[in-house]
């Protein structure tokens, strides 16, 4: 199979995929309402004729016109399909893939009968299309290539505690004018000046000895947390918006916060306990989140190793902007 062929069938893989995919399950028969009216014995269905899955590798398994695919090279596209994400292809779903490709390649074949390839575009955007192929390969590569040993993780671990602190607690929302939270029927929109002095009475009445729960149920404006009790469960450091989160990694266990305020309303907040994830139960958390910072921070690596000029004449100056921050390494 030549080159052009061969990145085709990669290229199809997408395409195949989808077909697959809205292929329709076959439903199971209803038993019949009635006994059948004859008694006479059944024809037996044929047996179906099992694949052969032991032929060489450079056997023909599909011919298109001028164009043949080995058993081995059909196997790079059931491979492709399988590391685009795509569910792993059945024994029946084969002959789909096939017919898929033979529909692309006929068309493929009739393009260059009419020397459409031959154009300064199609070429250009074929070339393009191969670069774009081999650049996701290599970014699969170094990904799969990375992996970190337990001191590795353990350094990331003591560097960054904080992303394993988690709390358990509740919360009273009032909302103010321009929050995004739904105003309850028949309820006054509150100005914030409005919204704090609700929230300081509310608190007043916790200290004073009123049920926290009972209040969030009857006052709170967070529906789903305020059904129940203002119970928010566990929450990880960092889930919350900036004001929320940092009380509630501050406030002493048990006590009742001031209002604090968010582009939600002011809440309420009350800790019941916080704590730090070990790391042995930490360690597969952090090699799932730290694998793609440290595979992009190798991409980015390989990226500063080539030169690029952008001609300003036609592109114009480049205009400077805000740039993300570099990607946490194990220890940093």
């Amino acid at each position: 199979m030549k080159l052009s062929a061969f990145a085709r069938v990669l290229a199809f893989s997408g395409l195949a995929a989808a077909a697959i995919a809205q292929q329709p399950s076959a439903a199971t028969p209803p038993a019949p309402a009635t006994p059948p009216k004859t008694s006479a014995p059944a024809t037996p269905a044929a047996p179906a004729i099992a694949p052969e899955s032991n032929l060489p590798p450079d056997t023909v398994v599909l011919t298109v016109g001028s164009q043949t695919l080995t058993r081995s090279q059909f196997e790079v596209l059931l491979s492709a399909l399988a590391q685009n994400g795509r569910p792993a292809v059945s024994a029946a779903q084969k002959r789909q893939v096939a017919q898929q490709f033979a529909e692309l390649e006929t068309m493929a074949q009739e393009a260059r009968k009419r020397k459409l390839d031959e154009s300064a575009e199609v070429k250009q955007m074929m070339v393009i299309q191969s670069d774009s192929f081999l650049a996701n390969t290599l970014a699969k590569k170094v990904s799969d290539d990375m992996h970190f040993t337990e001191l590795d993780l353990r350094a990331y671990y003591d560097a960054n505690k904080n992303e394993f602190q988690e709390a358990k607690g509740s919360h009273i929302l009032i909302r103010y004018k321009g929050s995004s939270v739904p105003l309850k029927p028949n309820e006054k929109d509150l100005t914030p000046e409005e919204a704090l002095a609700k929230a300081q009475d509310i608190r007043k009445k916790i200290l004073a000895g009123e049920d926290f729960a009972t209040l969030a149920k009857a006052e709170s404006d967070d529906a789903g947390s305020g059904a129940k009790g203002g119970d928010l469960g566990t929450f990880k450091q960092g889930q919350m918006v900036p004001p929320f989160d940092q009380a509630a990694f501050s406030l002493p266990i048990g006590e009742v916060s001031e209002p604090v305020k968010s582009q939600f309303g002011y809440h309420i907040i009350k800790i019941a306990s916080r704590d730090t994830k070990p790391f042995d139960a930490a360690k597969a958390q952090i090699e799932k989140e730290l694998k793609p910072k440290m595979a992009k921070e190798a991409m980015e690596q390989i990226k500063a190793h080539t030169p690029v000029t952008l001609n300003d004449a036609y592109f114009g100056a480049e205009v400077e902007g805000p740039k993300p921050p570099a990607p946490a390494g194990p220890g940093k």
